[in-house]
């Protein structure tokens, strides 16, 4: 796909491809999307539009026995050239999750009065993220994973990052990805895994060093499918 187009062109044949405008480096029109270097990329006006719709979502709890509640902060941060995921690599010395990538999260407290509480608790304790600076957008569906966990993801907007405090004891890495790079084709491989008799795709992406697998990748799989991004 050429990364120049002949601007005489009429109108409607920038917005007759699903919303993609193909000129590098900005938009021609108030489109959904653009390309810029073979990364697929969304307005952050058309971002907030389809995160709007986790509001309307009604979260159902999935309850498996013996299994430990968890809640986890998906940290959209906007304020850069495009909008980025926030992920976290665990350290080596946490007790579950060696040196994998994450969302900031971690198990229910009694006194949380919910799993976004939770959620938002753990992403300041875990690297900072004050309260204050996060919207949240709504929840995704629940995952269990095969360490015995049920974990309920909420999907939150921080408009600008703050400096962050993370806890070396249990965060190796802080980064960010543009959410373009998940939803571009080519980025994502899957396998099929076997989960409790019951086959399983399981998703992989890779970003630089970093591995996102497992629960992860499925909680970005789940984000993207309800941003209609895959």
């Amino acid at each position: 796909m050429t990364s120049e187009m002949d601007s005489d062109l009429p109108v409607e044949m920038y917005e007759s491809s699903a919303g993609v405008a193909i000129r590098r480096g900005h938009c021609l029109l108030p489109v959904f999307c653009y390309i810029r270097d073979t990364m697929y990329i969304l307005t952050d006006h058309e971002l907030r539009r389809r995160l709007a719709r986790l509001a309307g979502k009604t979260h159902k709890s999935l309850t498996m026995d013996g299994y430990h509640r968890a809640g986890v902060l998906v940290p959209i941060v906007f304020g850069l050239d495009e909008p980025m995921l926030l992920f976290t690599k665990r350290t080596e010395t946490v007790e579950t999750h060696k040196g994998q990538v994450s969302f900031p999260g971690g198990m229910m407290d009694p006194e949380d009065a919910d799993l976004v509480k939770t959620a938002l608790r753990e992403a300041w304790e875990e690297v900072g993220i004050p309260e204050t600076v996060v919207t949240v957008m709504g929840v995704l569906e629940d995952f269990a994973t095969p360490t015995g966990f049920v974990i309920t993801p909420v999907v939150g907007i921080i408009e600008r990052l703050p400096d962050l405090t993370p806890n070396v004891h249990e965060v190796a890495d802080v980064f960010q990805v543009p959410i373009g790079f998940f939803a571009t084709p080519g980025n994502a491989r899957s396998e099929v895994h076997d989960f409790r008799g019951v086959r399983r795709e399981v998703w992989y992406y890779q970003s630089g060093n970093h591995t996102i697998w497992g629960a992860t990748a499925m909680i970005l799989r789940s984000l993207l499918n309800h941003l209609d991004l895959v």
